[in-house]
């Protein structure tokens, strides 16, 4: 249980990545007063906890209403996972994590910033939504386990409000530099996280297959 509680902290860290967020966050409050850029930071929080809430309980049924095996979720998830880590690794802003351009330009026109782009996708993007329903696959329907997901989920998104709260003064302080360096360190353990993912899901589609007859 605490190996699994291990993996699942951290990684909703490397993927929810309260520091790499800053940037953003502040590019886009920049303009609000103190307590308006505050309020957004709430409102930005409680909507990316509300989305993946339901996307851990409803991400397993609607799998199988698709038709998708969660070995094969696992593995395309991994995927997913893998080219999120390789962007962070290469501090590259891909339309996996942040917004596009055009999406940004979009954002910066509207009054309120905190559902798009803060909320999706900045904290609850492909990356998180994907980890959320592959660990609460892992859990097997334990509710134990389910709720460990469910309660270090929340943790992690409690650590991101902190760092919109303080986002000012901790940009300061570390600089884009020190952001990178993070994110960069993160984005490693990630992309170990998501190979795992996908060994885990071929073994599982291997161990299906039919045993071949010797003759």
């Amino acid at each position: 249980m605490l190996e699994f509680a291990a993996t699942v902290f951290v990684t909703f860290l490397v993927i929810i990545d309260p520091v790499g967020t800053l940037p953003l966050f502040v590019a886009l409050t920049y303009r609000e007063p103190k307590e308006q850029r505050r309020l957004t930071a709430i409102r930005s929080i409680v909507v990316a906890a509300v989305t993946l809430a339901v996307f851990a309980v409803a991400g397993q049924l609607l799998l199988r209403v698709l038709g998708i095996t969660l070995p094969a979720f696992r593995i395309a998830g991994g995927i997913l996972l893998l080219l999120l880590s390789i962007d962070m690794v290469f501090a590259r802003k891909s339309g996996i994590r942040w917004t596009t351009a055009a999406e940004t330009e979009e954002a910066e026109e509207s009054i309120d910033v905190a559902v798009f782009p803060l909320a999706i996708p900045l904290i609850a993007g492909p990356g998180a939504l994907t980890s959320v329903i592959l660990l609460m696959g892992r859990a097997h329907g334990d509710l134990m386990l389910q709720a460990i997901v469910i309660g270090l989920m929340l943790l992690i998104l409690g650590l991101c409000l902190l760092a919109f709260l303080f986002a000012v003064p901790l940009m300061d302080r570390l600089g884009v530099t020190g952001i990178n360096v993070v994110d960069r360190v993160f984005g490693v353990v990630l992309a170990a996280l998501a190979v795992q993912n996908v060994l885990d899901g071929a073994i599982e589609v291997l161990a299906g297959l039919p045993a071949r007859g010797s003759g």
